[in-house]
């Protein structure tokens, strides 16, 4: 049997830990809610006394992270968007943003109106904050840092860049759901930032999203956002005054559900995957071909996967060669080589949207091969799962939350093997 079978073999499905760890937990939120009758978010009719879902997802949340403002959306595209608007950045404006990230944090900057600004990453695969500066210009509005991979960035030098220039930061913290940095939650420390309950994210509910601020009238823009530029206050009452124009972002009360549930496992699921990556790492130790993405807080990351360095994209891509996988820089549109529409500015807009406007006077073009430290880096790095399985992100191969103790050792011994024999 081919040694990428015999890996394959422990995966039950594709998706993230949290995936893996339903039960009667999210039965039971789920059924109370269709036992209540009240599905949307501000229902009034129903049983008496029924605490809403997203409401306490959305209260807890904000209590977990420390954080005085926290709301839901359908989707973390969607509350990234909500982050945005909220900040008011829009035509003319740039947003510094890695150029190794999901799409989403690139086309929502562009449906904004806004210029997204692409910036390196370094040997931890978040943005490289010693090449963020050389990018700024007159128009630049935000950074965006994404905490990719479940590794926080290093939120110390971004913040000291991001106040020296005036500039606001928007955490995507959409792939790092519970991570921290120096003992503080992601998502604490920029401006506003954006979650994702994504099916291959930390914890899910199949898709949604939220919203995360301590600022008073971002929270009021954001929330107005998501719902058709209502007040937060509403409870499904139209309420006057208005400060932003809106869209439909809501979450339901059976997504609510099954987010409070998963919401309740975060630290459970965290210390599992911390305890399992660290078994598996264990295997590793000592190989002198190959070493580790660096973590700006070992302590605080996810540990969804574990990445692999090699010296150089091609023994990356002999060794995925014996496991069926691929680097990263193949992973579709997680790598700005791979994203067309960007590289081709299709924005859908018959004036072409945000590149040709009379307020943005610049030129800026996109092309493959323009950030070369991100391909070096993407392209000898290789994801091994532990939690989250996702072939989207290379990491189809691994272990996942669920696996045993024998399974981590079947699958190091199996690793180990084919690495001293790169």
């Amino acid at each position: 049997m081919p040694i990428c079978a015999r890996i394959r073999r422990i995966f039950v499905m594709a998706g993230g830990p949290g995936a893996y760890v339903f039960g009667q937990e999210e039965r039971k939120e789920l059924m109370d809610v269709i036992d209540s009758g009240y599905l949307f978010r501000y229902g009034t009719e129903g049983v008496d006394g029924f605490q809403h879902k997203v409401a306490s997802f959305e209260q807890e949340l904000a209590q977990k992270l420390g954080m005085k403002h926290a709301f839901a959306t359908s989707s973390g595209t969607g509350a990234l968007l909500c982050c945005l608007a909220a900040l008011g950045i829009g035509a003319g404006d740039e947003v510094i943003v890695p150029g190794y990230t999901f799409i989403a944090s690139i086309s929502t900057i562009i449906l904004a109106n806004a210029i997204p600004v692409l910036a390196e990453v370094d040997d931890s695969l978040t943005i490289d904050p010693t090449k963020i500066e050389q990018l700024i210009t007159p128009h630049t509005k935000a950074i965006l840092p994404v905490h990719m991979l479940g590794n926080p960035c290093d939120m110390d030098a971004i913040m000291k860049i991001a106040k020296k220039h005036n500039l606001y930061v928007i955490e995507d913290c959409c792939q790092a759901f519970g991570a921290s940095y120096k003992g503080k939650p992601v998502g604490s420390y920029g401006d506003i930032a954006a979650f994702s309950l994504n099916v291959f994210k930390t914890i899910t509910a199949g898709d949604g999203g939220a919203v995360v601020t301590n600022d008073d009238l971002l929270y009021e823009r954001a929330f107005g956002f998501h719902d058709q530029g209502h007040k937060p206050s509403r409870m499904g009452v139209e309420i006057g005054n208005r400060s932003i124009i809106g869209m439909n972002m809501r979450m339901n009360e059976l997504t609510g559900a099954v987010s409070l549930a998963q919401l309740r496992k975060l630290d459970g699921i965290l210390s599992t995957l911390r305890e399992k990556k660290a078994k598996l790492k264990a295997h590793l130790a000592g190989l002198s071909n190959v070493s580790f993405r660096k973590l700006n807080d070992e302590a605080g990351e996810c540990a969804t996967l574990l990445t692999l360095l090699f010296d150089t994209p091609e023994v990356a891509e002999r060794f995925c060669e014996k496991i069926g996988g691929k680097p990263i820089a193949y992973s579709g549109w997680h790598v700005y080589n791979n994203m067309e529409q960007l590289l081709g500015k299709v924005t859908g807009a018959a004036a072409n949207c945000p590149f040709d406007c009379p307020k943005y006077e610049s030129s800026r073009t996109y092309y493959k091969h323009m950030l070369p430290q991100t391909d070096f880096n993407t392209g000898r790095a290789v994801n091994i799962s532990v939690g989250v399985v996702d072939k989207g992100l290379g990491a189809g191969f691994g272990i996942n939350i669920n696996s045993s103790y024998e399974e981590i050792e079947q699958v190091g011994k199996q690793l180990r093997e084919i690495i001293l024999a790169l």
